[in-house]
């Protein structure tokens, strides 16, 4: 399956050919955000909860607003209220406890929680997310969720057998989080599995996991698996085997080492390729970004491709994070242009100037 992607065409879309145009998720924070963070987490600070929640709803809808500002087709909040992918859920299900931080590289901590006891759902997740953002939005919103196998990788289990049993338990919890989306009318969710690429054993239980997820979500709702900083060709080509509409991977970061990797076998899925660095602070020019596009191209025919940034931008400076999903978006519309001017020739996934 390679749908349902036409249900996010804008009605004012100028070009016959439509490349999708999102984000991966994370968006810097405006700096008065973690501001407020710091008086609420103060306890001698006259802040409290109903500021802190003000303060997350202001953010998320300017994040929102500047993703409309920018062009992308569809929109997320930049992950305004969650802190970290694995901590913001652990914090939310029932099972996981925290024992404090871990070095996990150079200076860097993380605050690794542990599954103590098997996994409940309790508390809705994002549901209120999504309708906040839909509510100060008319573009079509994309939900990221951080997936089951990474919550339990990422985590130290001391509940269950094996990492295996823990990510499918997850994962029951993740279906059980999409339907409320759905019932609250989202159509695009994106699953993040950064740790898939790690470990090349574990292919069969991401497998296992996202067919849980999928298990009775309609079919006209976008699933999408981000996929990040690993080895593509450990999971390629039988990730294509997974009960999802969208691939998203992160190419920029390394110059496109690793594109003939999908090449070697039929990309059946649509192929959402970064196209621009989230790990360097510098804007790249539109033309930089149309070569990037074509080599997406390269691999899938438009209707096929979705446009993104490698990955989460939250680490970046928030005018470079803006200023690269402006370019993003100003190549894709162009790149858009000269396909249907018949100036770029797509023929079985491979392109080329009409002038070669």
């Amino acid at each position: 399956m390679t749908g349902p992607r036409e249900q996010f065409r804008p009605e004012d879309h100028d070009n016959d050919h439509f490349l999708l145009t999102s984000v991966v998720g994370s968006y810097p924070k405006p700096k008065w955000h973690d501001r407020a963070r710091e008086l609420f987490e103060d306890p001698d600070a006259d802040f409290d909860e109903h500021n802190w929640e003000e303060a997350k709803d202001d953010a998320a809808r300017l994040i929102t607003r500047e993703h409309e500002r920018s062009g992308l087709d569809t929109v997320v909040d930049g992950e305004m209220r969650r802190n970290e992918m694995v901590e913001y859920f652990a914090e939310l299900i029932d099972g996981y406890e925290f024992n404090g931080r871990v070095k996990v590289w150079g200076h860097n901590y993380f605050d690794k929680p542990s599954i103590a006891d098997e996994v409940e759902y309790d508390e809705e997740w994002l549901v209120d997310e999504y309708k906040f953002t839909s509510s100060v939005s008319d573009r079509p919103v994309k939900v990221p969720i951080t997936g089951p196998y990474t919550l339990a990788r990422w985590a130290f289990n001391e509940a269950y057998e094996t990492t295996e049993e823990a990510a499918y338990a997850l994962a029951d919890l993740v279906n059980e989080e999409i339907e409320r989306l759905v019932d609250a009318g989202c159509k695009y969710v994106q699953i993040d599995e950064p740790a898939l690429a790690q470990y090349e054993d574990d292919h069969a239980i991401v497998g296992e996991c996202l067919e849980r997820i999928a298990d009775g979500i309609p079919e006209d709702v976008r699933l999408g698996l981000h996929v990040c900083y690993g080895d593509y060709s450990r999971i390629y080509p039988e990730m294509l085997e997974y009960p999802v509409h969208e691939y998203d991977l992160e190419l920029a970061n390394g110059d496109y080492e690793q594109l003939d990797v999908f090449k070697a076998d039929e990309f059946t899925k649509d192929f959402a390729m970064g196209v621009v660095d989230a790990h360097v602070a510098e804007v790249e020019s539109v033309e930089e970004i149309k070569d990037n596009i074509k080599k997406g191209l390269e691999v899938v025919p438009p209707e096929q491709l979705t446009v993104s940034p490698d990955c989460g931008i939250k680490l970046l400076p928030r005018e470079v994070a803006y200023g690269k999903m402006e370019n993003m978006v100003q190549a894709a519309r162009e790149i858009e242009q000269e396909l249907d001017a018949g100036e770029i020739d797509v023929v079985g996934g491979q392109t080329a100037s009409a002038d070669d």
